[in-house]
């Protein structure tokens, strides 16, 4: 429970009280949680000095999607006051986590999020990699896990061919652009193909979890192998997953198995965070869009399984180049149309997180009083 003082006046002309200013500031909702930002605690530190008054919203994910649109709403919101003639607010973040115990650690893991596809061919890495980099460029504590133990491509993204040495018996992991990762291609030699049955790949996962300094992580991203096998499996079983991610392709072919993809996180019982539509099209430089693998697949599969579309990605060669050279595309062309897509798909990611996280949770309501 809050209780508020009424500021003094300025010259001979009163203010708004820090009750009224929470009045004002409850008519502004959080647009994905549905609740207003007084009601979820997002307010802070309000501070009136005479006919300016300054607050905080702390928001759920540095990549939030609706920061110009908050600060707008609650800026027109006290600045219609009486007596309020500048608002000034400022954003923070603190990412909240799903809850639920994670298994084989005891690192500080707000929340894990699987990326798989079903099928191999449609990007996947390429999107996990984007997404894990994009999140940390926006502010937040990541980790990538490269589970696709048969085809690990992750160091090749990132631009890093060796791991730091281990510590205190545990794996450090590598770092680039913000993001800590592991990936069994740092362990073999390179070109040497890994021959494993279900065992060893289900004990290389768990100690991917298990045996990593991770350290504090607001978001674990996992890039998983195709298929619906023993990965997804023995990856669930060792670790709650805060959600899956689904990547496809617009054709027929990829829908297929991104569908029986998405249906495996279900019958686990994982949330489906929403489906990311990959090599979406073309565009030339005439401003034609080619649609070479077909058109709205991925919308197709996210209404058929009511779940949210996250996105498309444009076909663009900067990505296969930065994948190739060690960059990823949201670094190397932050503000190309792919690299503004991308982000907009992780934004959107971080968004669908934080509702789960907070349907998750229970939130009191502040009572104000006089």
């Amino acid at each position: 429970m809050l209780r508020y003082a009424r500021n003094d006046i300025k010259g001979d002309r009163c203010v708004a009280t820090e009750k009224e200013i929470l009045e004002a500031l409850s008519n502004v909702q959080e647009p994905e949680l549905g609740k207003d930002l007084v009601t979820l605690g997002m307010i802070k530190d309000i501070s009136i000095q005479g006919t300016e008054v300054a607050f905080t919203v702390e928001l759920t994910t540095p990549a939030c999607p609706y920061r110009d649109q908050i600060t707008r709403e609650v800026t027109q919101a006290v600045e219609q006051l009486e007596g309020v003639e500048q608002a000034s607010v400022t954003l923070t973040s603190v990412v909240t986590s799903d809850g639920r115990n994670r298994g084989l650690t005891d690192q500080p893991i707000k929340n894990a999020i699987a990326v798989a596809s079903g099928k191999g061919g449609v990007g996947k890495s390429t999107v996990a990699v984007n997404l894990a980099v994009s999140l940390a460029r926006a502010g937040a504590r990541v980790g990538l896990l490269d589970a696709d133990i048969y085809g690990p491509n992750v160091p090749t993204m990132m631009g890093v061919d060796r791991m730091p040495p281990p510590e205190e018996g545990k794996l450090t992991p590598a770092e680039a652009f913000g993001v800590k990762f592991i990936s069994i291609a740092f362990m073999v030699e390179p070109g040497k193909p890994l021959i494993w049955r279900g065992p060893m790949l289900h004990k290389a996962i768990r100690q991917f979890i298990a045996d990593v300094t991770w350290g504090e992580l607001d978001y674990l991203v996992i890039d998983l192998p195709p298929g619906t096998g023993d990965a997804p499996l023995s990856l669930s079983q060792s670790m709650p997953l805060t959600g899956a991610v689904i990547v496809t392709m617009p054709q027929q072919v990829s829908l297929d198995d991104a569908g029986r993809a998405l249906e495996m996180f279900r019958t686990m019982d994982v949330p489906i965070l929403g489906v990311v539509e990959n090599m979406s099209y073309l565009k030339l430089e005439s401003g034609e869009m080619l649609d070479l693998f077909g058109q709205g697949g991925g919308t197709k599969l996210a209404e058929a399984a009511d779940v949210p579309f996250l996105g498309t990605i444009p076909i663009d060669p900067r990505v296969r180049i930065g994948g190739d050279e060690g960059t990823p595309v949201v670094v190397s062309h932050p503000d190309s149309e792919v690299g503004l897509a991308f982000t907009s798909v992780a934004e959107w990611i971080a968004t669908k997180v934080s509702v789960f996280d907070y349907q998750q949770s229970n939130v009191i309501p502040i009572e104000m009083i006089d």
